[in-house]
């Protein structure tokens, strides 16, 4: 990735999304605009802002945000390309957009990026979920490798990003079943998060391809599923921001719209007898 372009890239639609609109200063949920605020100038404090008391997560599939609203919840999966996670940290970082990333722990970008992940993750900007270790599909493994996959991604966001409470369960390829869905929730995730929009970067895409897909798919109270694999999405930073401001479209995170409904997952992993 050409860290330069990037950079210009974000620059430019980061001036655009604010003409018009003052210095912005965060991005906290509930705020109208996912762009932050210039370089040097300190943040409102967050005794400030008032963030509505979230629902439980729900025991259940959910595909998109709920009720009425302008939320739009970017969603990032994989990892395979440690300059594309870089990335969407350093979008997160200087452009103040939320996400929520599902990682798969055998990928070695999310360690190589964890000093800059872990802050957003503790301040709340970004949440995880579990996205099963080697991304493999559930329906096609027996029950104690369903587990096996969970948990040892679950050790993972502990150890490597801090994370020790996530509802959250996206299975790779959007495959599951009643039994994978069980044994998740068994594990300490009992929302299955699929999606009802996308980037369609699963595969290669051109530049004009995936703000495409973004044009049809970022609207209200969408979940968009994108990809942290394949370069291109970093060329587009300042076109998606661009859409998300044209639509006064607000950045939340999963965890923005759903509070965890226990301890379960935190003691599970601290002990390290999750599920059987």
């Amino acid at each position: 990735m050409d860290r330069r372009g990037f950079l210009l890239t974000l620059a430019a639609g980061l001036a655009v999304a604010a003409t018009g609109r003052g210095a912005v200063t965060g991005t906290r949920a509930g705020e109208g605009v996912p762009v932050a605020a210039p370089t040097g100038l300190p943040p409102s404090p967050v005794a400030a802002v008032e963030v509505p008391a979230r629902p439980v997560a729900p025991a259940e599939v959910v595909t998109a945000l709920p009720g009425a609203g302008n939320g739009l919840a970017l969603t990032i999966d994989d990892g395979t390309n440690s300059e594309v996670v870089a990335a969407f940290a350093t979008l997160a970082v200087d452009a103040g957009v939320r996400l929520t990333f599902f990682p798969n722990g055998r990928y070695r970008s999310w360690a190589e990026n964890a000093a800059v992940l872990r802050p957003l993750a503790e301040s709340g900007q970004v949440a995880f979920g579990n996205h099963t270790w080697s991304h493999p599909d559930l329906t096609r493994l027996g029950d104690a490798e369903i587990a096996e996959e969970i948990r040892r991604n679950q050790q993972f966001l502990r150890t490597t990003l801090g994370v020790v409470d996530t509802p959250f369960l996206r299975p790779p390829f959007g495959a599951h079943d009643e039994r994978t869905d069980r044994i998740a929730a068994d594990l300490g995730h009992p929302t299955i998060a699929m999606w009802n929009g996308t980037l369609g970067d699963s595969r290669v895409l051109t530049g004009a391809e995936l703000v495409g897909y973004a044009r049809e798919w970022f609207t209200p109270q969408t979940i968009v599923v994108g990809h942290a694999n394949h370069p291109t999405v970093t060329t587009v930073y300042g076109e998606l921001l661009d859409l998300i401001r044209e639509r006064q479209l607000r950045t939340v995170t999963l965890a923005d719209v759903w509070a965890p409904p226990s301890s379960s997952f935190r003691g599970a992993v601290a002990t390290g007898h999750v599920g059987s």
